[in-house]
């Protein structure tokens, strides 16, 4: 038996109806001697789950109807045909209850990929066709990805974090994390300098062209 509302509209008035509608009889499929056997020694579980789907379905067997046995094993009629339906589809599986812990997700960076993660810092990014010779959290993110270590682009903190797995932390990694280019630290001070001149002397030197030229070596 299931309840369900209605509105009817006659002229100006709306009334609100409330149908029953009977359900058609679910009765358990017919069980093999190991199904029978399983579900009576089931009866002396000390489970109250596995109890009572036993007492349902054994009593399903015998032809006796979802509202009555609900009325005798106390639970609603609906709990004796979801347990029917279970045992259609999944069997004497169906008489351990199904944990509710929250299952366990696996990192995106297990150890092997943050060994890898941790190669990538000391590589430089031109090797892997990239315009610069140092790495930011969104460059290691895109190469990370581009190399197979992730299924898709994370995101700066999923890399953040890690690092942080490995005891490193982004901040202290960019001091130690040295350019394989032997020319990088002469680039800089280069750059350095023409950003300063074009500072002091912002008429004279044309600052956009300078980053633009300088920023092609790093």
């Amino acid at each position: 038996m299931q309840l369900v509302r209605a509105e009817v509209t006659l002229g100006l008035t709306t009334f609100n109806l409330l149908i029953v509608l009977m359900l058609p009889p679910l009765y358990v499929r017919p069980l093999s001697e190991t199904e029978q056997t399983a579900l009576e020694q089931g009866l002396r579980s000390k489970n109250a789950f596995t109890l009572r789907r036993c007492q349902i379905l054994l009593a399903s067997a015998r032809g006796t109807q979802a509202r009555e046995i609900a009325a005798a094993v106390g639970c609603s009629v609906q709990t004796v045909r979801n347990t029917i339906r279970a045992f259609h589809q999944q069997g004497l599986a169906c008489l351990q209850a199904q944990s509710s812990r929250p299952k366990t997700v696996k990192p995106i960076f297990d150890q092997d990929k943050r060994a890898q993660l941790h190669q990538l810092l000391h590589a430089n990014p031109r090797h892997y066709g990239k315009s610069r010779s140092t790495w930011t959290l969104d460059l290691l993110a895109e190469v990370a990805h581009e190399q197979g270590l992730t299924e898709h682009q994370v995101s700066r903190t999923t890399i953040e974090e890690a690092l942080k797995a490995m005891g490193i932390s982004w901040r202290r990694a960019k001091a130690w994390i040295v350019s394989p280019d032997e020319q990088y630290e002469l680039k800089k001070r280069q750059r350095d300098r023409l950003i300063q001149m074009s500072e002091q002397n912002p008429d004279s030197v044309d600052r956009k062209f300078i980053l633009e030229r300088v920023n092609r070596w790093l």
